[in-house]
């Protein structure tokens, strides 16, 4: 999902960088001023200040993804663009990701971007549902945190438009983890996974909102902390090419 972008970025920073710097450095030593800078120069010169810029927005503040699935439904739409917060959790060093700043851990109802545990290439975006030592139980559709049922309101059925009808009928309702209350789907009839689980340290237990069509921590474990990118907060467009088009009434969502 992130297809090296990051490290192509750090990467295309530096080199402008040091050709700029470079040949101020050369400029100075001979003493001269006034003079031309070559293209290559030139293009570094021009290139630098915007990398740069992009490169600490996106590393330290905020970086935007787009939703490509529905497992986050309804909190989250196919085609949702969306803005993460990336030093909630931390102040990490860009590419490798080396934590370098304490900030504040995830708390449950968090909707977190992570890089997928089995292929950290990808990232994935999830619900936290279990802290480091909780007692995690999925039982019949209900989810159980430290043996305390989670509360559950129905709210009725879900009615959607474009990609996202394929889930119309599911049942909808509001689901209160901590402080948060969000919505999830149910789908009636469908098959889901059950069982206990207890989250080790330095770990976070991830479901999706779409509980029965998401590819979560019931199925490969949980996250580790140093895998987490950052707090997804808020849509800043929703877009369906071929359905749609944009959709203005989710713009300015904010994420909870």
């Amino acid at each position: 999902m992130d297809f090296d972008f990051e490290f192509f970025l750090l990467f295309g920073t530096v080199v402008s960088g040091a050709i700029w710097g470079g040949w101020l450095l050369w400029v100075r030593c001979r003493g001269s001023g006034g003079e031309a800078e070559p293209l290559l120069v030139e293009y570094a010169h021009s290139f630098f200040p915007v990398l740069l810029i992009v490169l600490l927005l996106r590393s330290f503040l905020v970086e935007p993804f787009r939703i490509p699935s529905g497992s986050m439904m309804p909190t989250l739409l196919v085609g949702d663009f969306i803005l993460v917060n990336k030093y909630a959790y931390g102040i990490r060093l860009p590419v490798s990701h080396t934590k370098i700043i304490e900030v504040s851990e995830p708390q449950r109802g968090d909707i977190v971007v992570f890089r997928f545990p089995n292929d950290p290439s990808v990232d994935y975006i999830k619900r936290v549902v279990g802290l480091p030592g909780d007692r995690i139980a999925y039982y019949n559709k209900k989810l159980y945190v430290n043996g305390e049922p989670v509360s559950l309101k129905p709210l009725g059925r879900y009615v959607g438009a474009g990609d996202n009808k394929r889930y119309n009928g599911a049942l909808v309702y509001e689901e209160t983890l901590g402080e948060v209350r969000h919505q999830i789907l149910i789908m009636p009839g469908r098959g889901s996974v059950e069982g206990e689980y207890v989250v080790p340290q330095g770990h976070y237990f991830v479901m999706g909102d779409n509980r029965d069509n998401s590819n979560d921590s019931r199925y490969w474990g949980p996250v580790p902390e140093a895998n987490l990118v950052g707090r997804a907060f808020f849509i800043w467009m929703h877009w369906e090419p071929g359905n749609l088009g944009v959709v203005f009434d989710r713009i300015g969502t904010v994420l909870h």
